[in-house]
């Protein structure tokens, strides 16, 4: 017996609703809430000014070395016992760190939410930092980057980083550190990080029920102890655009691929222009219909796989490309992506290819702000980058709404095909002599 049937149609967009923000100071600190009626989960989130952007020059790795030793017990607890105190809750601590923020979260049944908090709190404020527990967690990570480092990718990434914003910065340098930059370490810069950093309020982020909610209670855990008020912040940093490509060879002697990473600076967060950026970027590797996808793997066959898109942070951007291809063709990839660059500076994009990107962006961003986590998530986003709480409300029509004269105009402001840095991590005694001869911009070597 054959079965057939027609394969059913797409169903109407529904209309997508972002939950009321609710704000209030409590205890010194900001508590920013979502309200989700009905929901029985929710999430906990306490955002502190401790991102990678406050560690010095020369202390890469502080943020990631000091949310592993919070693992380790705190002052009332051993890790054991702390351990025991957060799994009888059902839940776990989840850390993330980017160049604006440290957060540190916990996701539990609304009746389990204020003693998770407690708990959260306890971690953050008080951690116990044996020495001995913090130089094993220091080694730990220091070996885990010397393995990440050993794989294509990260020395690729961190010259590129370097060339685009100088290696005397702390945004020049690899957001986690590298591996001799965690190794230097000492107790004495963990313990001083954390009460620097780690004993100002913050803001409380919180998604869930808010009917069946004590904000108030929450923030009293949160901010219990803490003081020093909020940190300055900073302007977006002045990053001046390149005169000329140039390309920088990351030798890999005997790789049989060659790693590609090109990029240049971009405008910050911020900047009213993010929502034409973003798509401009998303026609152009944003997505796998993408022009460069679509060229360099499915034209050409170069690669399985190719992204370019804009990045940006409270204070700077950047726009980056980043593959890998078979060493054979190395530079005729390079090339390719370069003319693909130029040619939607030069002439924009269509409306057919933005309508792909209108929808996709817009339809991810409908089904990704669904769970009690990642609304926690967009709130962050309102947090750190001082944006309105009806942002994300319209940021869908924003997206839907754009044309093809305002995604082209960003795209010829915002991609500077000239001032382009080329990094390629591959075999130099194989590639060199073809990328010289390619005229993309002058060579430096790198061991």
């Amino acid at each position: 017996m054959t079965l057939i049937t027609d394969r059913p149609g797409p169903g109407a967009a529904r209309p997508y609703r972002f939950p009321p923000v609710v704000r209030r100071a409590v205890g010194g600190g900001q508590v920013v809430a979502a309200h989700l009626p009905g929901q029985n989960l929710a999430v906990a989130l306490l955002l502190l000014d401790a991102g990678a952007g406050r560690e010095l020059t020369g202390k890469e790795g502080l943020g990631g070395v000091l949310a592993k030793a919070m693992e380790e017990g705190t002052a009332q607890r051993d890790a054991t016992a702390y351990a025991l105190a957060i799994e009888a809750l059902g839940t776990e601590l989840v850390t993330g760190l980017d160049w604006d923020s440290f957060q540190i979260s916990v996701q539990v049944p609304v009746d389990r939410l204020t003693a998770a908090v407690q708990l959260l709190a306890e971690a953050v404020r008080t951690p116990r930092l044996d020495p001995s527990d913090v130089r094993r967690v220091r080694d730990d990570e220091a070996n885990a980057l010397r393995m990440d480092w050993a794989n294509p990718g990260p020395r690729a990434d961190a010259a590129l980083r370097a060339d685009l914003f100088g290696a005397d910065t702390r945004w020049g340098r690899p957001m986690y550190g590298d591996p001799d930059s965690v190794a230097a370490l000492d107790v004495e810069d963990i313990t001083v990080f954390h009460s620097e950093w780690f004993l100002r309020p913050g803001t409380l982020v919180v998604a869930g029920d808010l009917d069946r909610i004590d904000l108030d209670a929450l923030a009293a855990a949160a901010f219990a102890g803490t003081g020093g008020g909020r940190a300055q912040l900073g302007g977006p940093v002045e990053v001046p655009l390149r005169a000329g490509r140039r390309i920088i060879l990351v030798d890999r002697p005997g790789s049989v691929q060659s790693t590609l990473r090109l990029g240049h600076p971009s405008p910050h967060r911020a900047h009213p222009d993010h929502v034409p950026m973003t798509l401009a970027g998303t026609v152009l590797g944003g997505a796998f219909t993408s022009r460069l996808n679509h060229l360099i793997r499915e034209v050409r066959g170069y690669t399985y796989g190719i992204r370019g898109e804009f990045a940006s942070s409270r204070r700077f951007g950047r726009f980056a490309v980043s593959s890998g291809v078979q060493t054979a063709v190395t530079t005729p990839a390079l090339v390719e992506a370069v003319g693909e660059i130029a040619r939607t500076q030069a002439e924009g994009v269509t409306e057919e290819e933005l309508a792909v990107a209108r929808s996709w962006r817009a339809g991810q961003l409908s089904v990704e702000l669904q769970s009690p986590r990642a609304i926690a998530s967009a709130l962050t986003t309102l947090v750190v980058h001082d944006l309105p709480d009806d942002y994300h409300a319209r940021l869908r029509e924003e997206l839907l709404n754009a044309d093809v004269d305002q995604v082209s105009a960003a795209a010829a402001e915002h991609l500077h095909t000239e001032a382009l840095t080329l990094v390629v991590e591959g075999d130099a005694a194989v590639i060199r002599e073809d990328l010289e001869s390619a005229a993309l911009g002058d060579l430096i070597l790198l061991p």
